[in-house]
């Protein structure tokens, strides 16, 4: 069940804890999730690690709608945030945001269990030493599920029974720990852990479960993703994700990128193709900026004009500096901005793969790429 923190003395608390395990966090904007890290709260402001470019921290993050994820003990904490600036921070490259007025805590002990978790050979003993062994079907926080090798015997093992329990989930996460029968069946066992885990092994495994589950929510969206398209009535014309350029090599270059998402289709800088091609109900367009002089921003104003009400807009820039670029982004109102450069192709694919699921059936963003 979600609970929220608001007094402002406990959230700086939880907080504070968190930048004391250099806690891991997902950054989550409407279009894209960034993976970063805890550093330092100062001067009333929370200090993130810092892992895009300048560009996307200083304009692609400002978002009215803009959430931290990390997990917490047995949980997990969201909230609301705005981004300050950047800043710079135990000679690290910082993003600075402010502290947020609430966190909703949602809480992993009934909620969430990790069913996803590969071929994991299980130990386990009762407190007489019968030693046995069994795979790992689920775990959580506070217990796990296990198949066993042969049939439970319910005189010897039945719910109650205490056990001691290894599971070796990862290099990183090695589960030694006592245990106890909650249910079962032929050959499963429902266990709890019995006492809880200490804090050295809860937290990595509290961490890895948070990341399984933002796994998950990557699936969900993309099963919603399939789902769209082949639930959707076809359209008359052929369709895909509008490039409005003059470029025909720009056209090849994001072609690699794009096409996984959807067919790409070049158009010029044409009022009537633009419409004729919104007839199809385009997922996104994408308007190539080449240039900034008055001339060149009163057409391409004019064409996004047209194509906004009906599909949502990316700018795509080359040879034009980022802060004029979401400059010209803010202004008409687009989706996002972004400055081309083919060594963030997959940035690209990502952004533009975001737009399309928040306008279309509202699947979570997907997570962007390292920045190289």
């Amino acid at each position: 069940m979600a609970e929220s923190i608001k007094k402002s003395g406990e959230i700086q608390d939880v907080l504070a804890q968190a930048c004391a395990r250099r806690e891991l966090l997902i950054l989550a904007t409407p279009y894209l999730r960034f993976e970063s890290s805890f550093l330092a709260v100062q001067n009333g402001e929370l200090h993130i690690l810092a892992t895009m470019s300048r560009e996307d921290a200083t304009f692609g993050l400002r978002a009215p709608d803009l959430t931290i994820r990390f997990p917490d003990g047995l949980g997990f904490f969201e909230a609301h945030v705005e981004v300050l600036g950047l800043g710079m921070l135990e000679g690290r490259r910082t993003i600075r945001l402010s502290l947020p007025k609430s966190l909703t805590e949602n809480d992993q002990r009934d909620s969430y269990r990790v069913e996803r978790v590969g071929r994991v050979l299980v130990t386990y003993s009762t407190l007489k030493g019968d030693l046995l062994q069994g795979t790992l079907v689920d775990i959580s926080a506070t217990g796990a599920k296990i198949h066993a090798q042969r049939d439970v015997d319910p005189a010897v093992m039945g719910p109650g029974t205490p056990l001691l329990l290894s599971v070796p989930l990862s290099p990183e996460i090695q589960i030694e720990t006592r245990a106890e029968v909650r249910h079962l069946g032929a050959r499963t066992l429902g266990l709890a852990f019995r006492p809880a885990l200490p804090e050295r092994t809860e937290q990595p495994l509290a961490r890895w479960i948070f990341l399984r589950r933002e796994e998950e929510r990557e699936r969900l969206a993309q099963r919603l993703e399939l789902n769209d398209r082949t639930t959707k009535p076809r359209p008359a014309g052929p369709t895909g994700i509008l490039l409005v350029s003059s470029d025909p090599d720009l056209e090849v270059a994001l072609r690699e990128f794009l096409a996984p998402i959807q067919p790409l289709i070049r158009l010029p800088y044409s009022a009537q193709a633009i419409k004729d091609a919104l007839a199809a109900g385009p997922p996104l367009a994408i308007f190539h900026v080449k240039g900034t002089s008055l001339d060149e921003r009163r057409l391409l104003k004019a064409l996004v004009e047209i194509s906004l009400p009906k599909v949502p807009v990316l700018l795509l820039g080359t040879q034009v500096d980022g802060t004029t670029l979401f400059e010209l982004s803010a202004e008409w109102r687009t989706s996002s901005a972004i400055v081309w450069n083919p060594s963030r192709g997959l940035f690209l694919q990502r952004l533009a793969q975001g737009i399309i699921r928040r306008n279309t059936h509202g699947g979570d963003s997907p997570m962007a790429p390292a920045e190289p």
